[in-house]
């Protein structure tokens, strides 16, 4: 039987990231058979270390990069930072990726830098996956983690959204025997309420005959 984790830990499956408690066995929307047919390659040319790298999503349109490491420098000594733009109009996509230098300072700010404020916005802070998750399907290919229910595209098994414990089906649990009737207990039993209602009818008997007795005995001595 597999063990119930929340996130996806070690390898991404775009199949079961679309399911809330990771169990569907088709896909339900036309973004995960895109995913599923999908092959990615993370970025060579990216540098840093992926164990110290951090993702940092939904931020505000016009924070700028010097507030996001103003912000998360608390965690760590950051060596580098990169707010994702546009490449046509240059408008900020609202997330960045920051490299700390160790990996104990990433898994640091992971820990205590999600959901807190920048700009008014509260943020969503994972590790990265592309290069750490093996079988990794960003958004743009149908997979990714999270997303907005508005949507109609959302995927489980991160931070954000995990998953839920599957309900376990009626027959996954043990079968419950019924007790066994011990028979020679119940004739036992039987027998004994007969022999106390045996004794009692006796009892009465002698009752009755000792009352006739005395009745005899009373009318003899008036006549």
């Amino acid at each position: 039987m597999e063990t119930f984790t929340p996130v996806f830990l070690e390898t991404y499956d775009p199949l079961k990231a679309g399911s809330i408690d990771g169990t569907d066995e088709y896909p339900h929307d036309k973004a995960i058979t895109r995913a599923l047919q999908a092959k990615f390659k993370p970025n060579k040319y990216v540098q840093g270390k992926p164990e110290c790298s951090v993702f940092i999503g939904r931020l505000g349109p016009n924070t700028t990069e010097e507030a996001v490491i103003k912000s998360m420098k608390e965690y760590g000594t950051i060596v580098n930072a990169k707010l994702v733009t546009d490449v046509v109009t240059g408008f900020s996509k609202c997330y960045c990726f920051i490299e700390y230098e160790e990996a104990y300072q990433a898994r640091n700010a992971v820990r205590n830098g999600h959901r807190m404020t920048i700009d008014d916005h509260e943020i969503l802070v994972e590790q990265e996956k592309s290069r750490l998750l093996k079988g990794w399907i960003p958004r743009r290919l149908g997979g990714g983690l999270g997303g907005k229910r508005e949507s109609g595209q959302l995927r489980f098994g991160g931070k954000d959204r995990p998953f839920r414990r599957p309900i376990m089906h009626q027959n996954a649990f043990p079968e419950v025997k019924a007790p066994t009737v011990d028979h020679n207990m119940k004739r036992r039993r039987s027998r004994s309420r007969e022999n106390r209602r045996s004794r009692s009818r006796e009892r009465q008997k002698y009752r009755n005959s000792e009352s006739d007795r005395h009745r005899d005995r009373s009318y003899q001595k008036r006549r």
